[in-house]
């Protein structure tokens, strides 16, 4: 009988350690969020490239800016951003944008040239992209909640409904793929897994979706009781959202961390640095970076 509860008490020791172990916080031990400068109004959109530097919006001030992760330093990019908001890099190294001045999908090459990629679909201007995630064939999911802006002319949409949209991998055809939201906003997918995740700030839900081979969505689920901003993915699965803080689930939907940031909101998150190991986060007028035991997926699979 002492030998059974001998066997049994390590046995739930070992599940207790395995457990502790499943939810560990993906933050480097000790670490705490470094502010970088609060020298902007409202910060958003940040966007790794392949080096590992930043780059991320100020959008009251209509301008891109750049983190040099060498140096942990900060210079303008380009001026005349259209408003830009969320980002993301392709495999080119051209920076796409949300440039939601005139309800835009940007393209902006290496050598600053911009294409307008969308401004519409069906004949009515986009309510205003917001976020955008590329697919491993160069597709695009993005979001279109509607804001009113006050350098927007119009104080209404055109489109009844908020949705997210796939742009083709060859850019040439855009479609609907998700509906049924208050206010999508954040949006972040896994290739390897085929997941996309889309949050919806009103409803203060964030869902996960199967990505299919022609780039349509099925099997809808509640991920988290949350809303978000921008969302980001680690190596391990986890995900990252945020608002009040940046709050780490992993793939189960379990909360496993709560980062603390010193300001009312906190607009959006990635991987940055050579390594893709730091976590990079904008937050009303400032940009923090964060050191992590994980790493990004964007450049390291």
């Amino acid at each position: 009988m002492k030998k059974y509860l001998l066997i049994l008490s390590v046995c739930s020791l070992n599940l207790l350690t395995v457990s502790c172990e499943k939810h560990t916080s993906p933050v480097k031990d000790g670490a705490k969020p470094e502010l970088i400068s609060d020298e902007f109004i409202f910060t958003e959109g940040p966007a790794s490239d392949k080096e590992g530097n930043v780059y991320f919006t100020d959008q009251p001030n209509n301008q891109i800016l750049k983190w040099d992760a060498k140096s942990n330093s900060i210079s303008v990019y380009m001026k005349d951003a259209g408003r830009s908001n969320g980002m993301y890099f392709d495999d080119d190294q051209n920076l796409w944008t949300c440039a939601d001045e005139n309800f835009q999908l940007w393209k902006i090459s290496p050598d600053k040239e911009v294409s307008v990629v969308l401004d519409g679909h069906e004949n009515k201007a986009f309510n205003g992209p917001n976020d955008l995630w590329m697919d491993e064939k160069g597709g695009f999911y993005f979001t279109d909640p509607y804001y009113q802006r006050e350098y927007w002319e119009r104080k209404s949409p055109e489109m009844e409904k908020r949705k997210v949209y796939y742009l083709s991998p060859d850019h040439k055809t855009v479609t609907p793929v998700a509906e049924g939201f208050v206010l999508p906003n954040g949006i972040i997918g896994s290739s390897k897994d085929q997941v996309l995740y889309v949050s919806d700030v009103s409803k203060e839900k964030v869902y996960k979706y199967q990505i299919q081979d022609n780039g349509t969505l099925t099997h809808k689920e509640l991920f988290a009781d949350m809303g978000s901003d921008g969302m980001t993915l680690d190596n391990e699965g986890n995900l990252y959202v945020t608002g009040d803080g940046v709050v780490v689930f992993d793939k189960e939907g379990n909360k496993i961390d709560h980062i603390q940031i010193d300001k009312d909101w906190t607009g959006n998150v990635t991987f940055g640095g050579a390594n893709e190991d730091i976590l990079f986060i904008t937050a009303s007028d400032a940009v923090y970076k964060l050191p992590m035991k994980t790493h990004g997926i964007r450049w390291n699979h």
